[in-house]
């Protein structure tokens, strides 16, 4: 009995096993059966060539490779434009002149005749120094103006004890203003008497100042290694809501140049040293993005001269460009410049 229940078991495994191989036969002709099946070519057009299988819209397509699709840009003209190089900096408007008030005798400031914001004259008696020690008897000496000016500071309070090189208060020219920056060493060379500038104010948004530079230090500060300019306003009247201490915003145009042909900033790309951009060519009737290495010349925020690698009238993209290969098809949804760009039908 034992050896009939043991024999029903194998034959019953036997089956099974074989059931198991048979279904895995079938699934792997199936599959070696659809790999053979070739692509017939779409109704209406022309059969491929041997070993290419049927694309989408705009013909066949090599096996493995995937139909490109055209990347949505937006493209701008190369034209002739206007550029300058600027540096931009921070100063302070400071007096025509500041002139500190000594005393002639050390002693106790006995009298103070001014305040900030007095306006005095050359020889005008500000204040009175006691010499006198404990036992001694002096006269008071007068501490006297040496220039016309306004007050702009009286740091010494009355009964306070001066030395001859104490500073009873400062004597500076408001009429004239001035402004004072430190320019970094690599923009150091390009300094000039003359050069122009755009001054404009935290206070004053909107607004810009005419100025240039009338002085320069003939040497560099060792320590923070930059070069002290001094600037005047070239209004005929300077602006009455402009004082001294304010804290300005200096533009200094170190060149400019004009006729020349000019991109915008963003349209360039840095690769690996090189400055490229994409070119729109039509090439077959496809509007195709070129890769074109160019050579840069002035620059500001906004636009760069191109000395070379463009021409006059090309279109470039200018969004869109940073997934860009050279050769990848593009779409042109924005032009600017007004004519028509490359595989237009008014360009064709």
């Amino acid at each position: 009995m034992e050896k009939k229940t043991g024999g029903r078991i194998t034959m019953v495994l036997v089956i099974i096993t074989a059931a198991i191989g048979a279904l895995i036969g079938f699934q792997f002709v199936k599959g070696s059966s659809a790999r053979n099946v070739s692509v017939s070519a779409p109704q209406g057009g022309a059969a491929g060539r041997p070993g290419e299988t049927a694309g989408t819209a705009g013909g066949a397509v090599r096996p493995g490779q995937a139909a490109r699709v055209a990347a949505a840009v937006r493209t701008s003209r190369v034209e002739f434009g206007s550029v300058e190089n600027q540096v931009v900096l921070g100063g302070v408007v400071r007096p025509a002149s500041e002139v500190p008030v000594y005393p002639v005798v050390g002693g106790k400031l006995t009298d103070l005749r001014v305040k900030t914001g007095d306006r005095v004259q050359r020889g005008e008696v500000i204040a009175m120094v006691d010499p006198s020690r404990p036992g001694d008897s002096f006269f008071a000496s007068p501490v006297v103006a040496s220039v016309s000016g306004t007050v702009l500071s009286v740091p010494v309070p009355v009964g306070d004890t001066v030395q001859t090189t104490t500073a009873i208060c400062v004597v500076g020219d408001i009429s004239r203003l001035r402004l004072e920056t430190f320019v970094p060493e690599r923009f150091s060379v390009s300094m000039r008497i003359g050069l122009p500038a755009q001054i404009r104010f935290e206070a004053m948004p909107g607004e810009y100042f005419p100025a240039e530079v009338d002085e320069m230090s003939p040497v560099l500060d060792p320590e923070s290694r930059t070069r002290r300019v001094m600037l005047r306003f070239t209004a005929n009247r300077v602006d009455p809501r402009i004082m001294a201490g304010m804290f300005a915003g200096i533009s200094l145009v170190t060149d400019s140049r004009s006729g020349v042909p000019v991109i915008p900033r963003q349209t360039l790309i840095n690769t690996y040293g090189s400055w490229i951009v994409f070119v729109v060519e039509n090439i077959n009737g496809v509007e195709t993005a070129v890769r074109r290495e160019v050579e840069r010349g002035l620059e500001s925020e906004e636009m760069v001269e191109i000395s070379g690698g463009l021409e006059i009238g090309e279109y470039i993209v200018v969004e869109g460009q940073t997934f860009l290969g050279d050769g990848d098809p593009v779409r042109s949804v924005n032009t600017a410049g007004g004519d028509s760009r490359p595989g237009s039908p008014a360009s064709e």
